[in-house]
């Protein structure tokens, strides 16, 4: 005899909601005090001047002007190197 249930069981249809990551103001677009920058898990994107970082790692901005990408080598603690990624707002 198979011990199945007849109706409503289906190991379908649970699927997350789209969390909306990503950069929301490219580099030379205004921002003013409070507007999202970048949204993001972990630190892909590092903060610089006038913007700060989140609970939830979003980087955002605390003054007006322009957002800046920089570039930057950046050695560890244990001696390796690594790019990073800076944003400011100048």
């Amino acid at each position: 005899m198979a011990h199945t249930k007849a109706v409503g069981t289906t190991k379908l249809g649970r699927d997350s909601q789209p969390k909306y990551l990503g950069v929301k103001l490219s580099g030379g677009q205004a921002a003013k005090i409070g507007n999202i920058i970048i949204r993001q898990r972990g630190t892909r994107f590092v903060p610089g001047k006038g913007v700060r970082l989140g609970t939830d790692d979003t980087i955002y901005s605390i003054r007006d002007g322009h957002v800046q990408f920089i570039t930057k080598r950046v050695k560890k603690y244990d001696g390796r190197n690594r790019l990073v990624k800076i944003v400011n707002v100048v």
